[in-house]
C-alpha cells in the first residue's frame, strides 16, 4: 500500500485567514486543528474549516507543492479554491463518509 500525503488549505469562519498545511494524515492533522490541540497560527486565528486540499504520492512533491500555494497572493489562493470549492464549505465532513 502506497502511502499518501496532502496538501491542504484551511480557514476560519468568516474565510479571512488561510492556512497552509501538508500533512500524511488529513482527517488527524484536521481535527487536531478544530480542536487546537496545538498552539499557534491556526487556533489563535480560529482556523478550522477544510476548504482545499491536494494529494500527492510522494513526500517532497507534497512539500514543493505546499511551498509553492504558500507563496501564492491571497487573490491567487482564493482563486485555487474556488475552482474546487466555490461556497468554500467544510470539506472534512466529506471525508469521515
Amino acid at each position: 500500500m502506497e502511502k499518501q500525503y496532502y496538501v491542504y488549505i484551511m480557514t476560519n469562519k468568516y474565510n479571512t485567514v488561510t492556512y497552509t498545511g501538508v500533512t500524511n494524515d488529513l482527517i488527524r492533522r484536521v481535527t487536531e486543528h478544530k480542536e487546537k490541540i496545538v498552539e499557534g497560527f491556526t487556533s489563535r486565528y480560529g482556523i478550522n474549516k477544510l476548504v482545499y486540499y491536494e494529494v500527492a504520492d510522494e513526500i517532497g512533491i507534497a512539500i514543493g507543492r505546499e511551498k509553492q500555494i504558500k507563496s501564492l497572493s491571497r487573490p491567487n489562493k482564493v482563486l485555487l479554491i474556488n475552482k474546487i470549492n466555490p461556497k468554500w464549505e467544510d470539506l472534512f465532513y466529506g471525508l469521515l463518509s
